[in-house]
């Protein structure tokens, strides 16, 4: 190897380590990642202003057709081999979606919901497993499961302090089907989102390549965590206490004020069209993000300002960091060697470079976010299939299941689960590892086996 490309793999093994320390929070070693990666590129690599140019990408914003029609991340899938970059697509989605988020949050609607599903099955607790498990796998088809988890885990919480149960099994199964259902959609998790607006797919395309596999996943998991649970939720309250269904809050009660919940309900519901039909009408999800934050703040009116302050900035400043940083693996060769390897250790055999990528995605993401692992990853798969004559999407949908459904395993294989698991303890319900990893870790291992047959019927 060169030295720029031992370099580059020390500043990114350096920004890893630190991300998974835990220590500082993980914008910060992204940032510095990005920066000393810049400072690389553009000092080390030839010609090393251009190439810095590409990783940067601040010319997507005035291409009209990155906002409308074939936006330039389908470069990607074409040439396989260039500099990708930043990935804009994945940031202005993600921070469109935030705000419209919390434009929702605002009005009460998770809450709104939550309560309403407690009450449609009468507020016994099994059957609130269940149906909260498909609350989360649904919602996370459209938005990011990070913010599912958020609201979700805080009403599991509320509800299990008025009916007198544990939370933390619920919350486990919840963060489960959170990653499992946002692997349907190019929406749910934050991998697909990149993998996605990386090589210029649909939301339909997900839909129908990853959307059957992720429910038939979703129907095991339900099945695996109702008998895990069902003895230890179907206990008696130990206080013996007999609160009436009437004594709890009624879902209206959730509403603050019933014009804005309208409204931003009504907002979601565009965005959800928007995404479905964007290969249609050739909108770009960097478009519809934003789309969704002006409705939201024009809704807001005056409180607009206080809806800004409540978006999470500082993930936004992660990804910056994250994809320059993975530039400079891109700009130096390194991720070409990589998918070179990958190319190598597969023989040309598709069968073998689907189980490679599946297994080795999950383990990874396992004991690394999910998210830098995908971004890291998606050039290397465009670069296999350009060179190996592997088919591309093939490829994009082994990643994006390896990467969703591995990062169940453990408390920190996807954002999702750290968000649950730190609202739990926030609350006084400490999940640890063990307790973590007894029911999340052997029902990945059963979806993850049935994500590959499925490939492996369908695409080898």
């Amino acid at each position: 190897m060169t030295a720029e490309q031992i370099i580059a793999i020390i500043i990114f093994a350096g920004m890893f380590i630190a991300i998974m320390s835990g220590k500082v929070h993980r914008y910060i070693p992204a940032l510095i990642g990005g920066a000393a990666s810049a400072l690389v590129i553009l000092t080390l690599t030839h010609p090393g202003p251009e190439n810095l140019w590409h990783v940067l990408r601040l010319y997507d914003f005035i291409d009209l057709h990155w906002w409308y029609g074939k936006h330039a991340a389908e470069a990607a899938s074409g040439g396989g081999l260039e500099i990708t970059g930043v990935n804009w697509q994945t940031m202005v989605f993600i921070g469109g979606m935030m705000v419209m988020v919390e434009g929702l949050a605002a009005v009460g609607f998770f809450r709104w919901l939550c309560l309403l599903v407690a009450k449609l099955v009468n507020y016994r607790v099994v059957p609130i497993l269940i149906t909260f498990m498909l609350l989360s796998g649904f919602l996370s088809m459209f938005i990011d499961s990070i913010t599912v988890l958020l609201f979700l885990a805080t009403a599991t919480i509320e509800l299990a302090r008025l009916l007198k149960f544990d939370p933390v099994p619920v919350i486990i199964a919840e963060i489960f089907a959170a990653n499992t259902g946002g692997s349907a959609t190019m929406s749910g998790d934050p991998p697909n989102i990149i993998i996605g607006t990386h090589f210029g797919y649909t939301f339909m395309d997900f839909i129908v390549n990853t959307g059957p596999i992720a429910w038939i996943g979703m129907i095991a998991a339900l099945g695996l965590f109702y008998l895990f649970f069902r003895k230890l939720l179907a206990r008696p309250p130990s206080d013996n206490s007999a609160t009436l269904p009437r004594q709890y809050p009624a879902p209206r009660e959730a509403i603050l004020d019933p014009r804005l919940f309208k409204i931003h309900t009504a907002i979601f519901i565009l965005v959800i069209i928007l995404l479905v039909t964007h290969a249609t009408t050739g909108l770009s999800v960097g478009l519809i993000g934003c789309i969704a934050a002006f409705l939201t703040l024009v809704a807001a009116g005056k409180r607009a300002g206080h809806i800004l302050r409540g978006v999470d900035r500082l993930t936004l400043f992660f990804f910056l960091g994250l994809f320059v940083c993975v530039g400079g693996l891109e700009a130096t060769g390194v991720l070409q060697m990589l998918a070179q390897a990958i190319g190598d250790a597969s023989g040309g055999s598709i069968i073998i470079a689907i189980t490679f990528i599946l297994w080795i995605s999950a383990f990874a993401s396992a004991i690394i976010d999910n998210i830098p692992f995908a971004a890291t990853m998606a050039p290397v798969i465009g670069s296999l299939a350009a060179t190996q004559g592997f088919g591309l999407k093939t490829l994009a949908w082994t990643l994006a299941l390896g990467t969703d459904i591995g990062g169940n395993a453990t408390p920190i294989g996807a954002s999702a689960n750290v968000v649950g698991i730190a609202i739990a303890e926030k609350e006084g319900y400490r999940i640890s590892w063990g307790r973590y990893c007894k029911y999340a870790l052997p029902a990945m291992l059963i979806v993850l086996a049935l994500c590959h047959i499925y490939l492996v019927l369908r695409y080898a």
